[in-house]
């Protein structure tokens, strides 16, 4: 599972990730504030520890002062006589100079050349791998004498990696990543539901509306998602209604027409005309079967779709079509019945009126995926000279006939494909056409499983 790919991930990602580089970011602050702190609070001692040792040695007989060095605490101080000659007379660094100034005019306080790498007794090197320098004094006692003192730097603080250390970080970030966890889940959840709630208004227009809670934002998003719904199913019953209306308006003056079309003495002209009554009639009713096809009432029920295929293929052999079934049981879709079975039906009688004969077979998909449940296929293939790819997808569209076999003359209105489409969406599926070779045509009607 890719946790970036959705968008509750990518919140929670960006949360942990910018939550855990402000504390590292802090915590390097802190650190480098605290070795700042140290040094400069080392750095005053070493000067304390310099002026002590200093005026020490300046009291102590000349003879006296090696015996005491010998046995005295230096603490990262190293002394020894400097021959004369060497002094420049002036301090020159920073560190010089406050020596200077804590020793007073008594003493003489200079910077000697840098000090050498052997003049430091252990090796000290910064984060950056590079040597730190060691301080380099000479100082003249009262009695003349040039002393050399090497004072050394402080040893950078090691930082708090102790086993508790650890474990608090452990804790910081376990607890950082449930916060963040819950806070991309709480953000999300709002967006999850409203976009399931889209995807199931396809396949039911008059499902519960969404209650409307959450923050102002989520609020207002739901009320005119609702409002949008209410609006698509209002202009659907408004359809429906007004085809209804128009059928039941039309079967009485049409009823009319066909008695009077029977005293007509003209056998030739009684035909056509009767022809055209009953194409009439039919286009009427299929057009009001588009408009449930869109907005059915029924409700969903499990159903063995072998069982369904065998019934629709059984009426169709018993009203005298060359239809032949062969699939296995126990397939079982949510789906409503009598619309999944006028989806069948109009592929069926497709196949039969323009392949002369339809074969029926299903077919299982192996393939399931996060976002796709495993489906399902219905395969109808017929032996007529198929369909062109260019009007593969115009078919489906209302009253749509093409002016070879699929024309009015063979009985079609150009609504059956598109009533099958519309009520195989409405169940999470779809319609596919391919073209068989030498000849045929083979329509794929996809199912999700149950």
């Amino acid at each position: 599972m890719n946790i970036l790919a959705s968008m509750w991930g990518r919140v929670f990602a960006l949360l942990l990730l910018g939550v855990m580089v402000t504390a590292g970011v802090t915590s390097w602050l802190a650190l480098g504030e605290r070795e700042k702190t140290l040094s400069q609070f080392r750095e005053t001692h070493s000067i304390d520890r310099v002026e002590q040792l200093v005026r020490a040695l300046d009291v102590l007989p000349t003879q006296s002062r090696a015996q005491f060095l010998a046995t005295a605490p230096r603490l990262g101080l190293q002394v020894t006589k400097l021959t004369t000659g060497s002094s420049s007379g002036l301090p020159r660094t920073e560190y010089a100079r406050t020596v200077s100034e804590r020793l007073g005019k008594n003493f003489t306080v200079f910077s000697l050349a840098e000090a050498s790498e052997e003049s430091c007794p252990y090796d000290l090197r910064d984060k950056q791998k590079r040597r730190l320098q060691c301080e380099a004094l000479g100082i003249t006692l009262n009695d003349g004498t040039t002393l050399k003192l090497v004072v050394m730097p402080p040893r950078t603080p090691a930082p708090p990696v102790r086993q508790d250390f650890i474990q608090y970080v452990i804790i910081l970030i376990i607890s950082i990543g449930i916060l963040a966890y819950l806070i991309a889940r709480m953000t999300m959840r709002p967006l999850q539901q409203m976009a399931a709630a889209a995807s199931a208004l396809g396949q039911d227009i008059n499902r519960p509306a969404l209650n409307e809670q959450g923050s102002s934002e989520i609020r207002q998003a739901t009320r005119a998602f609702n409002a949008m719904q209410a609006q698509i199913r209002q202009h659907i019953a408004q359809r429906t209604h007004m085809l209804a209306a128009i059928t039941h308006d039309l079967q009485t003056p049409l009823t009319r027409l066909r008695l009077r079309l029977e005293k007509v003495q003209d056998a030739d002209l009684k035909d056509r005309l009767i022809g055209d009554l009953s194409a009439m009639q039919m286009m009427i009713r299929e057009g009001l079967d588009l408009a449930r096809s869109m907005d059915s009432q029924e409700q969903r029920s499990v159903l063995d779709l072998h069982s369904l295929l065998d019934s629709v293929c059984t009426d169709a052999t018993d009203a005298g079509q060359d239809v032949r079934f062969n699939g296995k049981p126990g397939y079982i879709v949510l789906a409503r019945p009598q619309a999944l079975r006028r989806c069948l039906t109009n592929l069926i009688d497709n196949a039969v009126k323009y392949g002369q004969y339809a074969e029926v077979s299903l077919e299982d998909s192996q393939l399931q995926s996060q976002h796709m449940a495993r489906r399902v296929h219905v395969l109808i293939r017929d032996g007529g000279p198929g369909i062109p790819e260019d009007y593969q997808q115009q078919v489906f569209e209302p009253f749509f006939r093409m002016e070879t076999s699929r024309s009015r003359d063979s009985g079609g209105t150009g609504l059956g494909m598109t009533i099958a489409q519309n009520i195989a969406q409405q169940h999470q599926g779809t319609v596919q056409l391919r073209n068989l070779s030498p000849q045929g045509l083979e329509v794929r009607l996809s199912l999700p499983l149950q």
